[in-house]
């Protein structure tokens, strides 16, 4: 039931080239950077990476995009990463765009074992009709389009509507980034750092989780638990250096009252 590695490189041991890996984070809060990092270590590229969005430029999963280690992107926002968007449109990356809610209940449900379900989102754009730019070639010609899904009607109470079909995700791998976790993987998330922190444990296959306090079984009470160990089978204590290496994406400021300068 110890679930604890010793080294961010044990972590990640076993993500081979050509895997498809879900990771955490929203912009940058939540995202498991050190776990990042030893994939960029190892070596591996040709991932298809699962996540809400990219990274931001040479932060999180951006540090792969700049090393041309990911060849697929399946995101619900391009925005904040110019790297990401220059690939994409350059024909250098492909990308599935997916509406958020849909992105977050794909990953949802492949943890509770359902390969597919239905939803209203997406209906009668060209989420479900198709044609939607997945790869561009070099000169930005289009010569990968998303495919038409399968439509249905559903009455649900008492309306009658269209739905699409929505395949769930799979993954082999997932990486997350726990405010607090024990050895036998159950863990506690900070704030809005929960994000797709969950979700993208659910759908993988083997889930690794850096934590920022690692504390013994029982210390965390069961009703704070927001992941159950069930669904981690690694976890990586880090360093004191590591947990406070965390960046802020915007910087913005404003005086503070009484003052008439600017202070950060």
């Amino acid at each position: 039931m110890d679930k604890v590695v010793r080294s961010a490189a044990e972590a990640v041991a076993g993500i081979e080239n050509g895997m498809t890996l879900t990771v955490g984070g929203f912009g940058i809060s939540g995202v498991p950077s050190v776990l990042i990092d030893a994939v960029l270590e190892a070596g591996t590229t040709d991932l298809q990476v699962v996540s809400n969005n990219c990274g931001v430029d040479d932060a999180g999963l951006g540090v792969l995009l700049a090393q041309h280690r990911v060849s697929r992107v399946i995101a619900s926002y391009v925005g904040e990463n110019k790297e990401f968007a220059r690939q994409y449109l350059s024909g250098e990356l492909e990308l599935e765009l997916t509406p958020q809610g849909t992105l977050a209940e794909k990953m949802r449900s492949a943890g509770a074992g359902i390969p597919a379900f239905w939803t209203p989102t997406g209906v009668g754009s060209l989420v479900s009709e198709g044609g939607m730019p997945w790869h561009y070639d070099s000169e930005g010609k289009v010569i990968k389009e998303s495919p038409p899904k399968e439509k249905r009607e559903f009455t649900v109470r008492g309306v009658t509507r269209e739905y699409v079909l929505e395949e769930s995700i799979f993954a082999d791998f997932g990486l997350l980034r726990a405010a607090r976790g024990d050895r036998h993987g159950n863990l506690v998330f900070n704030r809005s750092a929960r994000n797709f922190n969950p979700l993208c444990a659910m759908a993988a296959g083997v889930a690794v989780a850096e934590v920022e306090e690692l504390v013994e079984p029982g210390e965390i009470d069961p009703d704070e638990v927001h992941l159950p160990g069930i669904y981690v089978q690694r976890v990586l204590p880090l360093t004191p250096e590591q947990v406070a290496a965390k960046q802020i994406e915007k910087h913005t400021t404003r005086p503070r009252p009484g003052s008439t300068t600017e202070e950060a």
